[in-house]
């Protein structure tokens, strides 16, 4: 394959971390008139994307102020719509740990994807835009009801530092039931587990809490026929891209979506779906010869090469940022990754990044709101 070499990616981020100036947020794009039909929206910034939509807006900024208004209508043909767009934020143990060169068109490309793929299980909000290629960093989707919990499937107990995980449940508390399964005895750091489990988390911008169904139910956060529709579809979909990544060498360890209602009733995911940041790959022939050794005596702990956000919470420390140093060995874990992934080189979109968002943003509203 014509990849692009680790050399030649770190040649890649560095040179795009030298040419960095001032950080345009999406909320200062829109109040600048550069997209006309979008000017007096205010700007709900998530973790790493940020939305647009019509009707109520609150939410808490970082320095504790609450925001609350009334956007314009934003829909087509009486279709609500929700545009977001993803930025090159990276955040970790819920605080912002700064920006990673082309991280925004790699998850993009990913999700695009994984997107199509997995279409027949999950369904999605998402539109096709024409003119948006699949490294676009902005998104048209329709604005759902959304169902508030992350649908997390786990095939492997893979070491976390999250406090929501499965391993900081299992093996640093000692806790044998995590959302609603009985453990057994004899799991290890990355080692598998007995099946694919369902373990669902509460979805907040503060901490999430994994669940169990049967608690999620009791507190209304949706019904069991809700669930288990999110539920079979995702095991459905674990199947598809387990097969989908052994052809490439890879291992499907874990993901999470987030699902919604849409103006039919019927539940599709949104956003995210099998994206590095959402779940994580690991490298087959590198996990088989580290289990091996870990079978052998020769190493203590499995710890396979990753393709997932876990490599970038390996270098947070306390609330500080990560230095241009980390952010080049993310940035490249990243491109090594999506070009894994799907197989083809990584050919970045080098324009500023403000003229992508706002080019993308055009070719939405000309599509629906002319």
């Amino acid at each position: 394959m014509n990849y692009l070499t680790i050399d030649e990616a770190k040649s890649l981020v560095e040179d795009s971390i030298a040419r960095e100036g001032p950080i345009t947020s999406t909320q200062e794009l829109l109040d600048s008139g550069a997209v006309p039909k979008l000017k007096g929206y205010v700007v709900r910034p998530g973790k790493v994307s940020d939305s647009i939509y019509g009707g109520h807006v609150k939410f808490t900024k970082k320095d504790g102020i609450v925001v609350e208004t009334e956007n314009p209508t934003l829909e087509s043909n009486g279709t609500p719509l929700r545009l977001m767009v993803r930025t090159e934020r990276i955040s970790t143990h819920d605080i912002n740990r700064g920006v990673i060169p082309f991280k925004d068109q790699i998850l993009a490309s990913n999700h695009n994807y994984m997107r199509k793929l997995l279409a027949p299980a999950f369904g999605t909000s998402q539109f096709d835009v024409p003119g948006l290629t699949d490294n676009a960093v902005v998104i048209a989707a329709e604005e759902l009801k959304q169902l508030g919990f992350e649908n997390v499937l786990r095939a492997y107990m893979a070491k976390s530092s999250t406090s929501t995980s499965l391993f900081q449940a299992y093996a640093v508390r000692g806790e044998r039931e995590f959302a609603g399964h009985k453990l057994p005895e004899g799991l290890f750091t990355n080692g598998p587990l007995p099946y694919v489990m369902d373990t669902p988390s509460t979805k907040s911008d503060e901490h999430d809490e994994t669940l169990a169904p049967a608690e999620m139910f009791k507190r209304g956060i949706c019904t069991p026929e809700q669930y288990a529709q999110i539920r079979n579809g995702s095991i459905f979909a674990f199947g598809i891209i387990s097969e989908f990544l052994r052809q490439k060498g890879l291992i499907a360890v874990d993901t999470k979506t987030e699902h919604g209602i849409n103006r039919d009733g019927e539940i599709v995911s949104q956003d995210e779906i099998w994206t590095m940041d959402s779940s994580r790959f690991w490298l087959m022939d590198d996990y088989n010869a580290k289990m091996a050794k870990l079978d052998s005596g020769e190493i203590d702990e499995l710890n396979p090469k990753s393709y997932s956000k876990e490599f970038a919470r390996g270098f947070s420390e306390g609330d500080k940022g990560y230095t241009d140093e980390q952010r080049v060995q993310i940035a490249v874990r990243y491109i090594e990754g999506i070009q894994h992934l799907l197989g083809k080189r990584f050919e970045p979109d080098l324009r500023p990044r403000d003229e992508r968002v706002i080019d993308g943003l055009e070719l939405i509203v000309k599509s629906f709101l002319d």
